[in-house]
């Protein structure tokens, strides 16, 4: 067996941040852990965002978050795992975008950097400190890595589209005031 090298360390500290940060923030959405809201804060929440329903969007996120930030830290299904990650910070990424890139501001550079992360940790796979490696690659094909983003796009796509469409549609109905009225 060759000897660790200090790649692999360091694909074994990526998984374990990312994948712990994404495991913790989508148990704030599915239990309520680490001050979150749970399904039911959580998906009132994401129904105000325009991700409907609710808390069916609340528990595809937090299961797509908490699962795939698990898997990557274990280096297991490390494909599969980093696409679903990836697609649930594309569609935080979605609501952010408004509020420009720095997370300071309310933007979407907190998101991106966790989905890139769990995007390239798919690409790249595991490293040899994972249980993937120690499962002979059974989970972590490379077949899986162009079929899980894909299939991930595709869904982060609709998904996200006919929120912005939910978002669109509820911002025609508000008007802005084209003129102050004031007593004289």
């Amino acid at each position: 067996m060759p000897c660790i090298d200090r790649s692999d360390l360091g694909l074994l500290l990526l998984r374990l941040g990312t994948g712990g940060v994404l495991a913790a923030h989508g148990a704030q959405k599915l239990f309520g852990w680490f001050g979150g809201g749970g399904l039911e804060g959580t998906g009132a929440a994401m129904e105000a965002m325009g991700y409907a329903p609710g808390k069916a969007s609340a528990a595809a996120a937090g299961l797509s978050e908490a699962g795939g930030g698990a898997l990557l830290a274990l280096g297991l299904a490390t494909p599969a795992a980093g696409a679903a990650a990836a697609g649930a910070m594309a569609g935080a990424a979605a609501v952010h975008m408004p509020n420009g890139f720095f997370a300071q501001g309310g933007g979407y550079e907190y998101a991106a950097s966790l989905g890139l992360t769990a995007a390239g940790l798919a690409v790249t796979g595991p490293g040899r400190l994972s249980l993937d490696h120690l499962l002979g690659h059974t989970v972590n094909r490379g077949w899986m890595v162009p079929v899980a983003l894909g299939v991930t796009a595709a869904a982060t796509a609709v998904v996200v589209g006919a929120r912005n469409k939910r978002v669109r549609k509820a911002a025609e109905g508000e008007q802005e005031t084209l003129f102050d009225e004031f007593d004289e």
